[in-house]
């Protein structure tokens, strides 16, 4: 069995955070998802679950970062070209996110960023293997 990770972040609005989601193209696992929480699906192996603020704070006795002056995490998706980690974005930014930084261009990787309406900071990158291996297509 391929190993799998559920990232659990806090959100201050589940309806929000699904919707946001939702517009980026990733669906929702209802098996795992209910009033405190929703099971986000990036791929077979990776998934976010967005948690309520009360519901999650059951689970740490840390205080919930404040992503308006915190960083708790930096969380990468891959994409498949540096067309799809833009359209990624621009969707984003469209459906409520907001800049995180600069794009980074260096050769064979390329990637942008976004927060989500919670703040979390989240990057999306391609990487050129081919070039990155040093063969260049050889």
């Amino acid at each position: 069995m391929a190993r799998m990770i559920f990232v659990n972040l806090p959100v201050k609005d589940l309806e929000v955070s699904k919707k946001f989601f939702t517009e980026l193209g990733f669906g929702i696992n209802p098996d795992f998802s209910d009033e405190n929480a929703a099971c986000v699906v990036f791929s077979d192996t990776i998934y976010a679950m967005l948690l309520t603020e009360p519901f999650f704070k059951r689970f740490t006795s840390k205080q919930i970062a404040d992503t308006g002056t915190t960083t708790e995490a930096l969380l990468c998706l891959s994409a498949d070209s540096r067309a799809e980690v833009d359209q990624l974005c621009d969707k984003a930014l469209a459906s409520g996110g907001g800049p995180a930084g600069d794009t980074m261009d260096e050769g064979p990787m390329y990637g942008r960023s976004f927060q989500d309406p919670d703040g979390h900071h989240w990057e999306v990158a391609y990487m050129d293997m081919e070039a990155m291996s040093g063969t260049g297509g050889r």
